[in-house]
């Protein structure tokens, strides 16, 4: 009975423990979480504007680009992966990595070669333990992401895109990411990031809308030029902004159910070892007893 209290008692430490450090953990993502928040609803505007500007660019002028313009036939697509550089996320980095994988089904039934550009320790760590390639990895900053990052993402898929698919280069590139709904919902997001799909001009205008009138200095192919580069940052910063933002509220609901079970832990382990304790100490009175008796009945 004594060696089954000991383990009890170990085992409501080690719980305990283990309660503290998840406590932490979902207190320090529920700090993390406001500012995270903050930085979405301050750059989805802004990105939902870029793609109307260009997606209008390429609607009223009339010119072929390479922004908007579809080729004859797609061979290679790139498909970029953001997940997160730390674990103890629920099934953060496991959704993006299942979306990627029926995509990437999807576009070799279609027979696209398909290439990959991850950001992530843990998306990069499941690629590295099947064996499988990667273009690009980025790791690092993906808790706290800033523009620089994007940046750098965005320049090489903007290489690969402009490339010839026979040099290495890519046909279309799809991004995947944790768009950050609520604090209880992170929808995984699939988005065709180029060629890009023109949404200004395919919806009539509502009854009290009008189209506006658009000019473009000096010319539409210039036009086009400068803001291909924005447009792609853009995109990357805000994908990387949600994504930060879903990981943070993951970890808060995974720390906080972590807690839930340590405590539950400590209640079971609690009364196994009050009624081990208990069946203890009825056995040494029984013994006691016993005892006694067998004392008396010898005189």
């Amino acid at each position: 009975m004594g060696a089954q209290l000991r383990v009890y008692r170990q085992k409501i430490r080690s719980a305990q423990t283990t309660k503290k450090i998840t406590r932490a953990m979902e207190l320090i993502s529920a700090s993390r979480i406001q500012k995270a928040q903050a930085r979405v609803a301050a750059s989805t505007p802004y990105a939902r504007a870029i793609t109307r500007a260009v997606s209008a660019v390429a609607t009223y002028s009339n010119v072929e680009h390479v922004l908007t313009t579809e080729p004859e036939k797609i061979e290679r697509a790139a498909i970029v992966v953001f997940g997160s550089d730390r674990g103890l996320a629920g099934a953060f980095n496991a959704n993006v990595l299942k979306e990627s994988e029926q995509l990437a089904e999807l576009l070799r039934s279609q027979g696209k070669e398909v290439v990959y550009f991850l950001v992530g320790r843990r998306v990069s760590s499941y690629f590295q333990f099947r064996h499988r390639a990667a273009e690009r990895v980025w790791i690092g900053g993906t808790d706290s992401p800033v523009f620089d990052m994007a940046q750098e993402v965005g320049q090489a898929l903007l290489a690969s895109f402009l490339r010839d698919s026979a040099d290495g280069g890519v046909d279309e590139i799809h991004i995947i990411y944790n768009r950050f709904v609520t604090m209880l919902t992170q929808v995984p997001e699939v988005v065709r990031l180029l060629p890009l799909e023109v949404v200004e001009g395919v919806e009539e205008p509502g009854e009290h809308e009008l189209l506006p009138l658009y000019e473009f200095e000096p010319d539409p192919e210039t036009v086009l030029d400068a803001l291909l580069p924005v447009y792609i940052e853009s995109r990357i910063f805000n994908a990387l902004l949600q994504s930060a933002a879903s990981k943070h509220a993951a970890t808060q609901r995974a720390m906080k159910s972590a807690s839930d079970n340590a405590d539950k832990l400590i209640t079971t382990y609690t009364r196994l070892a009050n009624n081990a304790r208990q069946a203890e100490i009825t056995q040494q009175i029984s013994e006691i007893v016993g005892g006694a008796d067998a004392l008396a009945s010898t005189k």
